[in-house]
């Protein structure tokens, strides 16, 4: 199933957000900061993944269940795999 793009701009916000968030943890790396900042915002990029990534399946969900599939099209153990490999 293809995502729409607009239903996808809170994912899409979230992933360039983590993406600057990214490069400040390089550049913290680069400057040799402190070890506890770098791990704090390196988790907070991890985060930000994590909820769009979610954020993405759960709609992806919604989808199928609105074009009328029902719970019986949903192939339930893919979308189990997707929310785990995010896990």
């Amino acid at each position: 199933m293809e995502l729409d793009p607009k239903e996808m701009t809170s994912a899409i916000n979230r992933i360039k957000r983590a993406q600057g968030q990214l490069a400040g943890v390089l550049r913290m790396l680069e400057e040799g900061r402190e070890c506890e900042d770098v791990v704090t915002q390196l988790a907070a990029v991890s985060k930000a993944l994590d909820r769009a990534g979610f954020s993405i399946v759960a709609t992806g969900l919604q989808r199928c269940l609105a074009a009328g599939d029902g719970v019986d099209g949903v192939d339930v153990a893919k979308m189990e795999k997707l929310f785990l490999s995010l896990a």
